[in-house]
């Protein structure tokens, strides 16, 4: 009969995004205590700023709500947002954790009602669109945010118009005064579900972004064709907010390649083949063409590549993409390319060009506050080196959302099998 190792069952997951949540509500379902640690102030991680899932082509907020739900069905789901997790100390069945919260300076009295945001004037830049647009220093993190509950910037906190912020609210729920806290958890087990971060398109500088406004990456695309996002789902020309016809791909940007990611993510190609759709969807008489080394496609994403090349409006060139240059006066960027069919070499004019970035850990960069073992790249390994702490998701390898869900689901049942003994 198995039994909880020093009493401790409870599960904490770090991350909030599909992977966490999937973790999460897996191992609540089973019957044990759950704590979810998320840096935004929201859950849905990446996915919520997706427009579609390839390659059904549904929208995300499908499966968000439904697990939102389960959330609150579930007492035994606990979850703080805007926080971290500082250190981990102890053994599996019973780690000790510390959490820190930043301030939200609005607390849960938040009816989502948006008096909030009226009484401020600041604009920052809205984190959730990538600083394409801006949002009131008082803001909703974005229409179906979970919690619903609004941000204070800390740019307006000891201001007159915070003061005046917190007078426009009727339900006392702004708190001008909210400090970082830490606590401290015990818990049996962590799966650690941070996510992915897309690789720095800056860094790869024949390539112009950050340079030309006419580039932009896969994950910028997917805002701008999502019905909340900066152009209500309008895909348009950051340089003037014209309406894109002819609209080039490329991909391994920066992938493959021993001066920036050695490896291939996997799963770009299926994430610009899915942006064609939205392209031709909004136009009809509109073009996208797909440079690329090789398309990765396998298994049962076959048939949805084979759907999308069939379509005449779309054109697949083998080559990889050298400079690209954007002309000032037209905003038209060109992309030169050796066509490796024709051997010839390509230097055509689009209106928007589209970098095809790599998935990159989050653990590159912040490390789990534990002895845990990653491989060259900073994804966690399957056997992270510390029993009891369990990789889930895009910390060990890219991969697509629905390989995210099963990939937690073992992970909850690892973190399940850690906190007993028989």
């Amino acid at each position: 009969m198995a039994e909880a190792v020093n009493g401790n069952g409870s599960v904490l997951v770090v991350g909030g995004g599909m992977s966490g949540l999937s973790a999460a509500l897996e191992t609540a379902e089973a019957g044990r205590q759950v704590y979810i640690v998320e840096k935004e102030p929201y859950l849905g991680g990446r996915v919520a700023r997706m427009n579609k899932y390839f390659p059904k082509l549904c929208p995300p907020n499908c499966g968000l709500e439904i697990n939102f739900r389960r959330i609150k069905a579930n007492p035994l789901v606990r979850f703080f947002t805007m926080a971290a997790v500082t250190r981990i100390e102890g053994t599996a069945g019973n780690f000790d954790v510390t959490v820190k919260i930043a301030p939200r300076y609005v607390n849960e009295r938040c009816t989502g009602c948006g008096l909030c945001a009226e009484a401020a004037e600041t604009e920052i830049p809205n984190p959730f669109n990538y600083g394409l647009d801006k949002v009131k220093a008082a803001y909703l993190p974005h229409d179906f945010a979970f919690p619903m509950r609004y941000v204070l910037a800390p740019e307006v906190i000891g201001t007159p118009e915070a003061e005046k912020i917190k007078a426009a609210c009727p339900y006392d729920a702004i708190e001008l005064d909210m400090v970082p806290k830490e606590f401290e958890l015990k818990v049996g087990a962590i799966v650690w579900a941070t996510g992915w971060e897309p690789y720095s398109a800056e860094r790869i500088a024949y390539y112009g972004f950050g340079k030309y406004k006419n580039v932009v990456t896969n994950v910028i695309l997917e805002r701008l064709a999502s019905p909340n996002g900066p152009t209500g789902g309008r895909i348009v020309r950051p340089s003037d907010g014209a309406d894109v016809k002819n609209v080039a791909f490329v991909q391994c940007a920066g992938s493959r390649d021993e001066n920036h990611l050695p490896y291939c993510s996997g799963v770009c190609c299926l994430a610009s083949l899915k942006q064609a759709t939205y392209l031709l969807e909004q136009d009809p008489e509109a073009r996208a063409t797909i440079f690329y080394i090789d398309i990765r496609a396998l298994g049962k994403f076959e048939e949805f590549y084979t759907k999308v090349q069939k379509d005449e409006r779309v054109r697949l060139i083998k080559g990889k993409a050298g400079e690209i240059l954007e002309d000032p006066a037209t905003g038209l960027v060109t992309v030169q390319v050796e066509d490796q069919a024709t051997g010839k070499i390509l230097k055509e004019p689009f209106d928007l060009v589209v970098l095809a970035t790599g998935m990159v850990p989050s653990t590159a960069a912040e490390k789990v506050p534990a002895a845990v073992a990653y491989d060259d790249y900073g994804f966690i390994l399957s056997e992270s080196g510390v029993p009891g702490i369990v990789g889930a998701g895009c910390v060990k390898r890219p991969v697509d959302v629905a390989t995210s869900v099963q990939d937690a689901t073992a992970a909850a049942l690892k973190a399940i099998q850690a906190t007993v003994r028989r």
